[in-house]
């Protein structure tokens, strides 16, 4: 038997048994062996009856005190029932339609119970514990693994074919895959394969496991730095792009009301550097900042150049909204320099989309703005030498391809500029975008002004409405919600408590405000003499840019929405963000939604509304009352979260959106992903192609990884 064995080779699983494992992913030995405990059961601590407060669990060593008795009641249920006791007093075990334990507990016999304790009246009891005998010279683990499971598998059965899968290897004399060489084994201290899967299923104590653990996150965080250590070096050896030399702004720059800040004209030139490369080698350039902090201009530049030099541009943005404003922005711009731009989105008219795509394929059309619809294959061009994504988090690499894939077609690879308007830690940066180079804008223009944030609960409502009364009278207002109908959970981008490491439990309890129906209420009962408009996700396109475009105009005075407005929407008057539930919102989220407004003359405000008492959530509201800096922000929610809010929720696909999803590593811990691409640097060094035979086992589970994430 090796880790390719099919998992029904495994005695004792038949047909049925193997579907329940396949739907856990499990088809063969080496995905059981790697389907590791959720969590531990810390049975070794072994408590005092008389000692253990109520609705403790835990374990306890009893000894039985008399018979089991089985007793029939009314619903037809069977209950088994005896009394055991420990040095400090006794307990009664109660077991339901389980009478077969009457066979199990005798009188005088010792057995470790682990379960919840009920104290009430002074009697205690513990309801269908697990039970363990203690059997003279045999010693209970401490530590008992808790598998994820599926519905028909059982924790009992899980162990039993981990177990047994691992010993059939052993005794065989299997050789465990090793990816690392014996000096990196010894150089981080890590334990070798065999040795760590062991630990993880049989654990010798906390300790152990922990460092089994760290064994498989920094193996899949080396793969990882392999992975992108070699995609950027072969993209760095060069390509048939088109060389740009004309990088000449001075047009450009002047039919701008501002002058570029320094970070901006760093940026600008790092891409213009990019796309002048004389060895053809294609721009792959990751363009971060702020919210604000002005990356559409440098997007514009980037387009210019490319127009100048006898090329066309495609500018991709997530959001029919967000795709309208930058074609109503730049068009204006460009116009003026002869440049012709078209957008291209899901609600554009057949007509126009016909005209559109005669347009661009024979060069009439210099530049295109759109959405998902610019990956329509209808559309082809005469010479696409640039391809800008606006917010990476929403694109994933198969996207980005899917568009370069058209230029292509037309003899040349084309510059890629992603933009992520989710302000990124530089490091993270690097370790998420490693195929990229990075651009950072660290400062905001002139005159954009801070926004005071206020956390406050239910009690403050009356004078919130007042607040918003206010605002809405003489600026615009915007009213953010969670979800878009009352009985959902969670909408576009949210990520749930579960995600965020939030008690479930406060998640249940906590009513969540739905965009549709306080906008009835805003309306109806609060503001009947205010305009109040909604808006989103499940609205129809043109709907949606009504709405919008109502509120540009001044003519919504209050726009309840979701997180549909998160991204790009700019409205100078709009003054006061209101966020309801804001506990189920990450910090990057919320400072996105905060840069909604701010945006022109007036003082602008930030409430996050939330009667949340969980301390973490506390914690996350506290640090957007504290700072507008978006990449202090980020450190934060990188710290408290992990790097999930930089992406999507589990609603959309984890892939498409560019997100990391590893099944042991966190992409929190710097300190290793730092060791780990050191790593991976000075193997590549030397063995660019993973070819030497102590490097294949690193490659092998490398491809397997990729594999994963991009099925994931």
């Amino acid at each position: 038997m090796d880790f390719s064995a099919p998992i029904g080779a495994l005695p004792g699983i038949g047909k049925k048994r193997c579907e329940l494992f396949y739907s856990l992913g499990i088809r063969d030995v080496e995905e059981l062996l790697y389907h590791f405990p959720r969590a531990y059961q810390n049975r070794g601590n072994v408590l005092s009856l008389a000692m253990t407060p109520d609705g403790t669990v835990g374990s306890f060593v009893m000894t039985v005190a008399t018979k089991p008795q089985t007793f029939m009641l009314k619903n037809r249920k069977q209950i088994t029932k005896f009394v055991a006791f420990d040095d400090s007093g006794k307990c009664t075990l109660v077991f339901f339609n389980q009478p077969f334990v009457k066979d199990i507990f005798h009188i005088g016999d010792e057995f470790r119970f682990y379960g919840k304790l009920s104290v009430k009246y002074g009697s205690r009891e513990m309801s269908s514990p697990v039970y363990e005998p203690i059997v003279s010279g045999k010693k209970l683990p401490d530590l008992v693994p808790v598998y994820p499971l599926t519905e028909g598998l059982t924790q009992k059965l899980l162990k039993s074919s981990t177990e047994l899968a691992f010993n059939t290897l052993k005794a065989e004399g299997y050789a465990f895959p090793e990816i690392f060489p014996s000096y990196v084994l010894k150089k981080y201290g890590l334990m070798p394969i065999e040795e760590a899967l062991y630990e993880i299923h049989f654990p010798t104590d906390a300790e152990t496991v922990q460092k089994a653990r760290m064994r498989f996150v920094f193996e899949e965080l080396y793969a990882f730095a392999l992975g992108l250590s070699m995609a950027k070096r072969q993209i760095k050896k060069g390509g048939n792009a088109l060389v740009m030399d004309n990088t000449d702004l001075t047009e450009f720059l002047k039919l701008l009301p501002y002058s570029l800040t320094g970070a901006q004209s760093r940026s600008v030139s790092e891409i213009a550097a990019d796309l002048s490369n004389g060895d053809g080698r294609p721009m792959n350039r990751l363009l971060s900042g702020d919210v604000g902090s002005g990356k559409t201009v440098c997007a514009a530049a980037s387009l210019y150049i490319a127009v100048k030099n006898g090329a066309q541009g495609a500018f991709m943005a997530p959001t029919e909204i967000l795709a309208t404003q930058h074609y109503n922005e730049l068009s204006v711009l460009f116009d003026k320099l002869g440049i012709k731009c078209a957008l291209l989105t899901g609600s554009t008219s057949a007509s126009e989309k016909r005209r559109i795509c005669e347009g661009v394929a024979i060069g009439d059309i210099n530049i295109v703005i759109g959405t998902h619809a610019l990956l329509n294959e209808k559309l082809s061009f005469e010479r696409l030498g640039l391809v800008i994504t606006d917010e990476q988090h929403r694109f994933g690499v198969r996207q980005r391809s899917s568009l370069a894939e058209k230029a292509k077609k037309t003899g040349g690879s084309p510059h890629i500029l992603v933009m992520s308007a989710t302000p990124i830690p530089r490091t993270l940066a690097l370790i998420l975008y490693g195929d990229l180079d990075v651009s950072v804008l660290d400062e905001l223009p002139p005159g954009r002004k801070t926004v005071d944030t206020f956390l406050v609960d239910e009690s403050y409502r009356e004078r919130l409405n007042g607040f918003i009364r206010k605002n809405a009278t003489s600026n615009q207002v915007y009213i953010v919600c969670p979800t878009v109908e009352e009985s959902e959970d969670s909408e576009e981008g949210l990520l749930p408590f579960d995600f965020t490491g939030e008690d479930i439990e406060e998640k249940e309890k906590t009513k969540l405000q739905s965009a549709v129906s306080l906008a009835e209420r805003l309306q109806n009962e609060v503001f009947p003499d205010i305009p109040v408009g909604l808006i989103h996700g499940k609205m129809k396109s043109a709907e949606k840019n009504r709405v919008m475009r109502d509120f540009e105009q001044n003519k919504i005075k209050i726009l309840v929405s979701t997180t549909v407005i998160e991204v790009g929407v700019n409205v100078p008057n709009a003054v006061l963000m209101v966020i309801e539930n804001a506990e189920r919102f990450g910090l990057s989220q919320l400072h996105q939604l905060r840069g909604r407004v701010g945006r022109g003359a007036d003082k602008s405000y930030c409430i996050l509304v939330s009667s949340s008492e969980g301390e973490k959530a506390q914690t996350r509201l506290k640090v957007m009352c504290s700072t507008n800096n978006g990449y202090k922000i980020a450190e934060a929610d990188l710290e408290q979260r992990g790097p999930g809010d930089f992406f999507p929720n589990s609603r959309g696909d984890a892939r498409q959106s560019g997100g990391i999803h590893f099944r042991f590593a966190n992409l929190c811990n710097m300190d290793l992903l730092k060791k780990a691409f050191e790593e991976a640097d000075c193997v590549l060094s030397s063995d660019i192609t993973l070819s030497l035979p102590e490097n294949r086992g690193a490659k092998e589970y490398m491809q397997k990884l990729f594999a994963r994430l991009q099925n994931s």
